[in-house]
């Protein structure tokens, strides 16, 4: 290979020591001499290898608690300076500046430092590194020349090539580089999320996001199996954030777009519910004052043939009882608060069910963001709806009963969560029929009436947004439809309410659309 350069010197400051010892070793015994600092020197010390103190290098002794070690024209010069340049070389020969082959740097663990609810501010501080990231930076910089590790993943490939090549080849130091940079990057990234949360908690869109994620799974495919995919998460979260998987096939793209959809759905209610959903849409939502069996049943009956396949969602623990129902059906995913042990026994007998353990009241995005051409769109996310019905607006004759009301409570909040143009017919424990995406409202009204798995003589209806025309309203009023809540705001509002009125409909005013898309 003529892109290698020999590797000479080492300087190792790391603070996860995980695997150092041996890799060190191996380097040493390669002819590689050691600098290092701090901890890092004594371990290796310990560990009977020969060590040169960076304070040797230097010629300046570590100060202020170790928060000045490696920040010196010693260190950085000999990472920095352009071997192939004449003037760098006599420079370097004229201050005394010996070159460094290969940097080892893994940064104080910040992240893991504030995940601690204990953790206080000067702990932060005291856990944000300043001379690694400068030396990593600097060494990425110059990887024409110099080597630079960051993680223990890669001691395994570098420690190989010196020992079989007496250095590292170019494409190796590229690729060191790239991943050294995306590490500074991700830690001044978390650095700068913490302290926007301590010192703006409330600014939901700052002037810069910085975004502390990494991949954290390559999924099989995106939405197609033409499209590639993957998940990112925080840098020390497991495999998804906010859950567990506890049995089941790998999660793929879909699923975990459908599995954030239902469990943002049961997150509105405080009583028993569940939801299945398929393409993001909720194809059923039960609720019941008490039992979540009962719950899920309700879900079901709404529609059983669309929910196979689907993506299912409670917001209470699944015991035996209710496992053995969820078995009965090809189910892709079911996610609860938590499951029995008699439960995942069932459960465990669909093998390639996945099983999530998440519970949905305790979750919030304050955001949403989506990518476009144009940039990154962000908004805040649509608040859970409140159960209260103080701020309706009754705007027909007929007022809707306790019944009415309850009902309009419950198709209210699972209307939120269906994508525009959006209708959901219903009672107040069950969805009876759901039109989704549709482009004309009264489409949607005739979808959600079509789609109905029970009679719909005395109903509810719920639209997302108002109506624009009294077709719609017309439309439910054949269907049998006897009240109904939506957002008005529509220059033909006294048109439809006068339509309302025609047909004996009670109907209410929320003041508050809830398109999705």
């Amino acid at each position: 290979m003529t892109d290698v350069l020999a590797c000479r010197r080492a300087l190792l400051s790391v603070s996860d020591k995980f695997g150092l010892v041996p890799f060190a070793a191996r380097l040493a015994s390669a002819g590689v001499q050691l600098v290092s600092t701090g901890g890092t020197a004594r371990v290796l010390r310990d560990a009977g290898l020969d060590v040169t103190e960076v304070q040797a290098v230097t010629d300046f002794p570590e100060c202020f608690d170790g928060r000045v070690k490696t920040l010196h024209p010693m260190i950085h010069g000999g990472l920095l300076f352009d071997r192939a340049n004449p003037e760098h070389q006599q420079t370097a020969e004229r201050l005394g500046v010996t070159p460094i082959d290969l940097l080892v740097v893994n940064l104080y663990p910040f992240e893991r430092t504030v995940e601690r609810k204990d953790c206080t501010w000067g702990e932060a501080i005291e856990n944000i590194d300043i001379g690694g990231p400068a030396m990593v930076r600097a060494a990425a910089k110059n990887h024409a020349a110099v080597t630079v590790i960051t993680s223990p993943d890669d001691y395994e490939p570098v420690v190989a090539a010196i020992e079989e090549h007496g250095g590292t080849p170019l494409t190796l130091r590229r690729r060191l580089a790239l991943e050294a940079y995306r590490h500074t990057a991700r830690y001044d990234a978390a650095i700068a999320l913490w302290m926007a949360q301590q010192l703006e908690p409330d600014e939901l869109l700052p002037s810069t996001r910085p975004d502390a994620t990494q991949r954290r799974t390559q999924l099989r495919y995106g939405e197609n199996p033409h499209q590639s995919a993957a998940l990112y998460t925080a840098a020390t979260t497991d495999l998804i954030e906010n859950a567990d998987v506890l049995q089941g096939r790998e999660l793929s793209y879909n699923n975990l777009v459908d599995l954030d959809a239902a469990i943002d759905l049961v997150r509105e209610f405080d009583e028993p519910a569940a939801a299945v959903v398929k393409h993001t849409n909720p194809c059923g939502t039960g609720r019941h004052a008490e039992s979540i069996e009962e719950a899920w049943q309700s879900a079901l009956a709404a529609d059983p043939v669309s929910a196979f396949g689907g993506i299912v969602a409670v917001n209470r623990v699944v015991e035996r009882s209710l496992a053995e129902k969820l078995a009965e059906r090809f189910l892709e995913v079911v996610a609860a608060p938590g499951f029995s042990d008699e439960a995942m026994q069932v459960l465990a007998t669909k093998k390639n069910l996945r099983v999530i353990r998440c519970d949905p009241r305790a979750l919030a995005l304050p955001t949403r963001a989506r990518s476009t051409f144009f940039g990154t769109l962000v908004q805040t996310a649509d608040p859970t709806i409140a159960a209260s019905s103080e701020a309706w607006n009754i705007v027909t004759t007929a007022r809707p009963d306790a019944r009415q009301e309850a009902a309009m409570r419950f198709l209210w909040r699972v209307c939120k969560h269906v994508k525009s143009n959006a209708i959901v017919v219903g009672d107040d424990c069950r969805t009876f029929g759901v039109g989704a995406g549709q482009m004309s409202r009264v489409d949607a009204v005739e979808l959600a009436v079509r789609k109905a798995t029970a009679p719909l003589d005395g109903a509810v209806l719920a639209s997302d947004a108002f109506f624009p025309f009294r077709d719609g309203l017309d439309a439910a009023a054949r269907a049998g439809v006897r009240a109904v809540i939506q957002p008005g705001g529509s220059r033909r509002d006294e048109e439809v309410i006068a339509a309302a009125n025609e047909h004996g409909l009670a109907m209410v005013f929320t003041g508050t659309r809830h398109f999705r898309h």
